[in-house]
């Protein structure tokens, strides 16, 4: 299996054009508005039983700019879960930050509060054995300043060159990893 992933690995992922489909110049700010992206459930059920943890790491300025509060966001996230559970899948916990970009905070990506605060909650965490799997430069550079491995999610022809590897889906990814 690609990198010697084992059940001791962790798989973190960024919510919006990762999980589901991304309202650009704007957020899902309500369950409504939150569709997941073609076959995430399954993929995710299939990295459940890979991963010791499934983790959502979310920048989530939204809330910071008083478009959404924290309990929109927990409503959202609970219908995410709901709709994985259909499938056999499960995010072991979520993480968000709600700050606003110019905002002197360590939890935004790239920054790396979340993943602590996951290995705070998780501490067999260890994040050389952990991949990051996301669809924005701040993402890379949020794995790759923590020893991750990085998986970019390309977006009409985008690239990270600094990823590990660049895949079109959530779904491409699972099938590499697992061929």
């Amino acid at each position: 299996m690609m990198w010697g992933i084992d059940s001791s690995w962790t798989l973190f992922l960024d919510r919006d054009g990762v999980i589901n489909h991304r309202i650009w110049d704007d957020y899902v700010k309500q369950t409504s508005e939150f569709v997941l992206l073609d076959g995430v459930a399954e993929s995710i059920s299939i990295f459940n039983q890979l991963f010791y943890k499934v983790l959502v790491v979310t920048n989530q300025q939204g809330v910071g700019k008083g478009l959404m509060t924290e309990r929109n966001l927990f409503d959202i996230h609970t219908y995410c879960s709901e709709l994985l559970v259909e499938q056999n899948g499960q995010i072991d916990h979520y993480y968000f930050a709600p700050d606003l970009k110019n905002t002197e905070n360590n939890m935004r990506k790239p920054n790396s509060g979340m993943a602590l605060k996951a290995k705070s909650d998780f501490p067999q965490i260890d994040f050389s054995k952990s991949i990051m799997v996301g669809d924005t430069d701040s993402d890379i550079e949020f794995g790759r300043n923590l020893g991750m491995k990085t998986v970019y999610v390309s977006h009409e022809g985008s690239r990270n060159d600094d990823a590990d590897l660049i895949v079109d889906s959530l779904v491409d990814f699972k099938n590499r990893l697992i061929s």
